[in-house]
């Protein structure tokens, strides 16, 4: 059966049992209706995903795996902040008449700076690093850049990647794995999103600097379920996990900026009934 779902399971229950509640407090987000959106919270949440023993994919519902991955090479490929660039309707609510989202997510990645090496964007910093310092420990992305917050149509929520190699006895191959930090999260609209999108960044590294893939570990420090989320929570839990897929990256691709959406695929991905009609609060 799926660990994706009983990590997601147990989170959920934790969150629902053991959780704080915003209800009645002065908090930011509301609904369409402009009712504030009040949520369940716990502070800190660590999940922990093998990647190369799954893929971690929710089988409780159906994840949109082309959509979220195309986003993610939205913000770390195309490295930009225009939702023109982009297949999808989920920004449209933070674009201005132009589409763009301000000095967020893309654009961040698009920043280039001066190392020694010469100038470099982040993402550009990272696959250098995967191929000629493995084994630092500064091979990391932040676009928290509070400089820029203001300038910013939403904060960044899942803020920071920091990659770290490791290597096994009598294994050919370096192993690459991963932290994605979140300062912030929906769980029923976003985490398996979250989680499916850098657990295919991982693969895709893995695959141009030649290295096998390994641990994904997701930090979330306010995961949260909002007030008109929480029944549609307590029913998906109670679904039985199902086998999880296969993932299949296309192996002929080995420069990170020729990958597109259908170089990735989700084999014998059975799933529950999807959820519809998700409220979400802005």
């Amino acid at each position: 059966m799926s660990k994706a779902d009983t990590i997601f399971i147990n989170m959920c229950r934790d969150i629902i049992e053991n959780g704080t509640s915003t209800e009645g407090e002065k908090v930011r987000p509301v609904w369409e209706d402009g009712t504030p959106a009040y949520t369940i919270k716990k502070f800190g949440v660590v999940n922990r995903y093998d990647l190369s023993k799954e893929f971690p994919a929710l089988t409780l519902r159906r994840t949109g795996i082309k959509s979220c991955v195309d986003e993610m090479l939205w913000i770390w490929q195309k490295k930009s902040n225009n939702i023109n660039h982009l297949n999808s309707k989920i920004w449209d609510s933070w674009a201005d008449e132009s589409g763009s989202i301000g000095k967020a997510y893309g654009y961040q990645m698009s920043v280039k700076h001066n190392y020694k090496e010469g100038p470099m964007d982040q993402v550009d910093r990272v696959i250098y690093d995967l191929k000629n310092n493995p084994y630092s420990r500064r091979i990391m992305t932040n676009i928290y850049v509070h400089h820029d917050l203001m300038e910013m149509h939403l904060y960044p929520c899942a803020y920071s990647m920091t990659f770290n190699v490791t290597k096994e006895k009598d294994r050919d191959k370096l192993i690459l794995n991963g932290i994605l930090n979140q300062r912030s999260q929906d769980v029923l609209a976003a985490n398996n999103w979250n989680v499916c999108q850098y657990s295919v960044l991982l693969h895709m590294l893995a695959q141009v600097c030649d290295m096998d893939v390994g641990e994904f570990v997701h930090v979330i420090a306010d995961a949260h379920i909002y007030d008109r989320h929480v029944e549609l929570v307590k029913e998906l839990i109670t679904r039985e996990p199902l086998e999880a897929p296969t993932f299949w990256l296309n192996p002929e691709v080995k420069d990170f900026y020729q990958f597109t959406p259908d170089d990735i695929r989700l084999d014998h991905y059975e799933t529950h009934p999807q959820i519809k009609g998700i409220p979400i609060a802005i």
